[in-house]
């Protein structure tokens, strides 16, 4: 490997570290099947556990790519892809010190290790420059804010299936729902609730943030760039769903599908807004 170009070098390390954590939460989904099939009726703390070692992994991935190009590894469909899914389990990890919500991990492996088998298409991830251009902090940082608010979104929306799934068996399968350990449905309500309002400020200082950075490069606050307006579009979405569920014309269950629609229509419209847009083509 010596005589090979050490970005390439280095660039293919920190491939093969992150199609591990892929794998690792590949076995963690294999996992979920089995506490699925027995009604949530035992702890996760294998699963906990297998989403703890592949955030390892991933994040020394992140890091190893970040230190070689110098600065922060959103760039492209690959890196905004795995750092979406690594904000999505850091914060799994935290939220999933309660015992009870640590059922969460069940409802968010399979979302992650398909976004990764998706990241990991080649041409998601095209080389980079020798001396990747990446002057001031605004571009990482409005970058770094918006898809965080994604990982808060997709944990909302893990929480709404959960939500979702308790409610089903609450009305036709009682034994199984009494036996669960999974939350109540006005515990899972107030985590669904108070993760959207988090995702939520992320993704406003996100658009602040942006707005500075295009006054910075093109001395204008907005742009009709389609992931721009796609953006606020989604934070329009977003606020109109709290501030309904704020007002109690939202709830329950309605509240929980709006959570998990919202984030699916994300998951799904993101790849190709970020594709079509010219500022992040450059």
């Amino acid at each position: 490997m010596l005589w090979l170009n050490s970005d390439w070098t280095v660039s293919w390390n920190d491939k093969v570290l992150f199609a591990i954590a892929v794998a690792l939460y590949g076995v963690s989904m294999i996992y979920s099947l089995f506490l699925w099939r027995e009604g949530f009726r035992r702890d996760n703390r294998v699963n906990y556990s297998l989403l703890a070692a592949g955030l390892v992994v991933h994040t020394v991935a992140m890091a190893k790519r970040g230190f070689t190009l110098e600065r922060c590894p959103i760039n492209n469909l690959y890196e905004a892809t795995a750092f979406i899914m690594w904000t999505v389990v850091l914060a799994y990890l935290v939220f999933g010190a309660w015992r009870r919500l640590r059922f969460l991990g069940a409802f968010i492996s399979p979302a992650l290790f398909a976004m990764g088998i998706f990241a990991l298409m080649p041409a998601l991830d095209p080389p980079h420059g020798p001396k990747p251009d990446f002057s001031g902090g605004l571009a990482s940082l409005h970058k770094a804010l918006l898809l965080l608010s994604f990982g808060g979104f997709g944990l909302s929306a893990a929480a709404a299936a959960m939500y979702l799934v308790q409610e089903h068996d609450l009305k036709f399968n009682k034994l199984r729902a009494i036996s669960s350990l999974m939350p109540s449905l006005q515990r899972l309500e107030v985590a669904i609730d108070r993760l959207l309002w988090v995702g939520f400020a992320l993704l406003t200082a996100g658009l602040a943030t942006s707005m500075a950075y295009l006054k910075q490069k093109q001395n204008v606050y907005f742009s009709g760039d389609p992931e721009v307006v796609w953006t606020f579009g989604v934070w329009a979405f977003y606020l109109v769903l709290l501030v309904l569920h704020w007002r109690h014309q939202q709830t329950g269950r309605r509240f929980a599908w709006g959570a998990l629609a919202s984030f699916l229509f994300v998951l799904l419209t993101f790849w190709g807004v970020y594709l079509l847009s010219p500022l992040h083509q450059r």
